[in-house]
């Protein structure tokens, strides 16, 4: 059986960073990933010519170990400037900053409630959190709208420990302003998006996929922390000294030996969205926006971006292409390939974006791990599986290791550090 000092499952970016680490201290590290491409969540495909990211991805890291990285690679700067679409309506993002393309009528119901909202000192729940920060109109008619969609979970049974800087505080003053003018100023929680010239996101970690020692097609099928052994599907083992996995905590506990049952209940409590991509190619230049929400329920799609926009690079010469992403709570599909794709289309006459004649194509592609679920208890139970890894000598990193609401630059480094 051969033996590798430091075996890393999973090659997406924080394998990656983990590999380079490795690479620092002078360690011999091997990537062993299950697919036959590294990249992760970061990784990108090809339809009819057309790039399309898993997902939208676009970075503002601000860390200068991620930017030394990231910077290798020639990009195109955006501005961080996004739109919403709500029965008809366009609205800047955010929307309570930007109620003003809504009749005058509206505009009041939606800034009564929120002067009247509850003072809720210290929320037990995302929905709590909502209802103070916006009052009861605008939180139901958009920031719970969208929960469900993004999340597939009730705002009531999710915490409030991931938010940090990603929703924007309500502010009168803003939400009078935006409801008078059109010219708001852009209060997003970063001020631009960079994004690669060519090959997609994942041309960003280009370099450390070439700096990496990879074994593709290799599927974990069980880690026996006592012996320090991994095996494979395919019947072959490796042994080592330390075990740093980017598996998502629920698929790693079911590869151990001997799991302890608390710590598989534990395990099994922990929930994430799946992601459904609808990606779109059109047959002519379209003008599109970098990326928008949709609180439509009509449109089971929560977002889309477009990747065209975010380079020219991404389709053919005078075509252009969209990307939505339908999130749904668990593993089971709620949808045909075909219903989505289906939905999509009317959701893309209902905008205006296009007419049915300028679709080129539509491509289905699902992703079994989107987001970590912030399940109101959850961490609780991932401390369980944590404090096991610990007591095991194994090393768990990433979004779905660590188990929590990780961008890419922070899964770059939770790599880093886990050695």
């Amino acid at each position: 059986m051969r033996h590798i000092p430091i075996v890393i499952l999973g090659g997406g970016i924080a394998g990656l960073g983990a590999a380079l680490r490795a690479r620092e201290l002078g360690l011999d590290s091997v990537i062993f990933e299950a697919r036959l491409s590294l990249g992760g969540l970061l990784d990108n495909f090809v339809v009819d010519g057309f790039r399309f990211d898993n997902a939208v991805h676009l970075s503002f890291a601000n860390e200068p170990e991620v930017r030394a990285i990231f910077d290798r690679t020639p990009y195109f700067t955006h501005p961080a400037d996004s739109q919403c679409f709500d029965k008809d309506v366009w609205l800047k993002h955010p929307v309570q900053n930007n109620l003003f393309p809504l009749p005058a009528a509206r505009k009041v119901e939606l800034i009564k409630s929120f002067v009247s909202r509850p003072d809720i000192a210290d929320p037990a729940n995302y929905e709590q959190w909502l209802l103070s920060q916006y009052g009861d109109d605008i939180a139901r008619s958009y920031p719970i709208a969208y929960t469900h969609k993004y999340w597939g979970t009730p705002p009531n049974r999710l915490s409030v420990n991931w938010i940090g800087n990603r929703m924007r505080r309500a502010e009168l003053d803003e939400i009078l302003f935006g409801a008078f003018t059109a010219e708001t100023p852009n209060t997003y929680y970063t001020k631009e998006m960079r994004y690669p010239k060519q090959g997609g996101y994942k041309a960003f970690i280009q370099p450390l996929i070439d700096a990496s020692a990879v074994e593709l097609d290799a599927c974990a099928i069980r880690v026996d922390s006592a012996a320090k052994r991994v095996d494979f599907r395919d019947g072959h083992s490796v042994s080592y000294d330390r075990l740093i996995s980017t598996l998502p905590l629920p698929e790693l506990v079911h590869l151990l030996v001997d799991v302890p049952a608390d710590v598989a209940t534990a395990a099994a409590a922990l929930e994430a969205t799946s992601i459904d991509l609808v990606s779109v190619g059109f047959n002519r230049v379209i003008d599109l926006d970098l990326w928008f929400y949709i609180y439509d329920a009509d449109i089971h799609a929560s977002r889309a971006y477009s990747p065209s926009v975010k380079s020219p690079d991404n389709a053919p010469q005078n075509c252009s292409s969209l990307q939505f992403e339908i999130y749904q709570r668990g593993r089971k599909a709620r949808f045909s390939p075909q219903e989505l794709k289906d939905n999509v289309r009317g959701a893309i006459l209902k905008m205006g974006i296009a007419a049915g004649e300028d679709i080129r194509f539509m491509h289905h592609k699902r992703l079994p791990w989107g987001n970590v679920i912030f399940d109101v208890g959850m961490e609780e139970n991932r401390q369980i599986v944590r404090d096991h890894l610990e007591s095991l000598g194994v090393k768990s990193c990433g979004r779905f290791g660590e188990w929590d609401y990780l961008w890419s630059n922070q899964s770059l480094l939770s790599g880093y550090r886990a050695l």
